[in-house]
C-alpha cells in the first residue's frame, strides 16, 4: 500500500521540488496552496487550490490521516519584503494563523509524521554581527532576538509544534532552513531571495555595465541548493531526531563575492555598485555540527555549481520575459496602426 503525504505550500518553490521527490519514491501525494507551481505542472496526484488562512480550507484538505505532512506555507521572501517594515504584520498574522490551523487537525486526523519548515532567521541578531564568525548551532536561539517579525513567527510556530507534540504525542520533525535557492525559484517581483536577485540583474544587465547590492556587500550568508535541501528533510523524517536541526550549507560567502560569482558565471564585464537597502544580519552561517552527529550527513554541494544552474535558468526565464514583452510591444504597435488607417 502506497504511503500518503500532504503538502501544505506544495506551489511553491520547496513544496514542489517535495512533490517530485515524493512522486519518485512512490508516494501519493495531495497537495495545496494559493496557486499552482509557477514553473513547471504540479507532480502532486492531487492538487487543492485554497487560502490555509481559512479554518474550512485546512478541514477539507486534511480530512483524514495522511502518513506525512510537510508544512512549508509561509508568508515570506528577500530582504527587501522582510526587513522594511513594511510586511511585518501580514507576515506574522499570516504564517501564525496557517500554523494555528493546521496543526490541531494534524493532531485529530491521527497523523504519522508531520514537518514543519521554520528558518534560520530565528536565531539572535546579537550572535549574528560578526560578520566571519557568526554563531547558529541548534541551542544558541536563546534568549530570544530575531533580526524580523519573519523570525519570531517561526520562532512562534516551532514553540506550537513541540508543545504539541509535548501535549497530545503529535510526531513532529522541525528544520532550520538557511537560504535555499535553486531552479523553479521566485526571481523577480520583490520576494525573490539573493542568489535569483543577483542572476537576475547580472541576466538583465548589459555587458560593461553595473548591477546594484544592498548594503556594503561585505555582510556573509550561506546559501543551499534545493536538492540537498530536500534530502536533508528526507533524511531528518527517516531518523528519531526531533530537531530543531539546521539544514544548511557551510560554506560562507559575501554577498559581494557571491555577485563576482555569478558576474564570472555569466561571462560579462560588470561592475558592482553597493548602495543603501535591507541587508538583515551582518553573518549568517549554517553550523552543522548537529546534522552530522544525528543524521551522518550534511550538505556538500558546491556552491558555485548550484548557481551555475540557478543562473541558466534565470538567465533563460529573463531571455523569454524579454520576447515576450517585445512581441507584445509590436502587436500593440500594428494594432494602433490598423486603428490609425480605419
Amino acid at each position: 500500500m502506497k504511503k500518503t503525504a500532504l503538502i501544505f505550500g506544495a506551489g511553491g518553490f520547496i513544496g514542489s521540488h517535495m512533490a517530485r521527490r515524493l512522486k519518485v519514491e512512490g508516494y501519493y501525494v495531495r497537495g495545496v496552496d494559493l496557486k499552482y507551481p509557477e514553473f513547471s505542472p504540479t507532480a502532486a496526484d492531487d492538487f487543492i487550490l485554497g487560502d490555509l488562512r481559512d479554518p474550512h480550507v485546512c478541514q477539507n484538505v486534511l480530512d483524514r490521516p495522511f502518513d506525512e505532512v510537510y508544512q512549508f506555507a509561509a508568508d515570506m521572501g528577500g530582504a527587501g519584503y522582510i526587513f522594511t517594515g513594511d510586511n511585518d504584520a501580514d507576515v506574522m498574522h499570516n504564517s501564525a494563523l496557517i500554523n494555528l490551523n493546521i496543526i490541531p487537525l494534524c493532531v485529530q486526523q491521527r497523523v504519522g509524521k508531520v514537518f514543519y519548515s521554520s528558518s534560520a532567521c530565528m536565531y539572535p541578531a546579537y550572535n549574528q554581527q560578526d560578520p566571519d564568525n557568526p554563531r547558529c548551532c541548534e541551542d544558541s536561539a536563546y534568549p530570544a532576538q530575531p533580526d524580523s517579525e519573519y523570525g519570531w513567527e517561526k520562532l512562534f510556530s516551532e514553540r506550537l509544534y513541540l508543545s504539541f507534540q509535548r501535549n497530545y504525542g503529535l510526531n513532529v520533525y522541525i528544520a532550520r532552513f538557511h537560504n535555499i535557492y535553486g531552479p523553479e525559484g521566485v526571481w523577480r517581483g520583490g520576494k525573490e531571495k539573493a542568489p535569483a536577485a543577483l542572476c537576475r540583474k547580472v541576466a538583465e544587465a548589459s555587458d560593461g555595465g553595473e548591477i546594484e547590492i544592498w548594503g556594503d556587500g561585505r555582510q556573509t550568508r550561506s546559501f543551499l541548493y534545493i536538492d540537498e535541501c530536500i534530502e536533508g528533510v528526507r533524511r531528518m523524517m527517516a531518523s528519531r531526531f526531533s530537531g530543531p536541526l539546521n539544514i544548511g550549507s557551510d560554506e560562507m560567502i559575501t554577498i559581494n563575492d557571491l555577485a563576482r560569482l555569478v558576474i564570472r558565471i555569466s561571462g560579462k564585464r560588470l561592475s558592482i555598485r553597493n548602495v543603501p537597502g535591507p541587508e538583515g544580519v551582518r553573518g549568517r552561517n549554517s553550523d552543522n555540527t548537529l546534522i552530522r552527529q544525528v543524521l551522518h550527513w550534511a550538505p556538500k554541494y558546491p556552491l558555485e555549481l548550484g548557481m551555475r544552474k540557478t543562473y541558466a535558468w534565470i538567465a533563460q526565464q529573463v531571455e523569454a520575459s524579454r520576447t515576450a514583452e517585445t512581441a507584445a510591444a509590436l502587436w500593440e504597435g500594428n494594432g494602433a496602426t490598423r486603428r490609425v488607417c480605419q
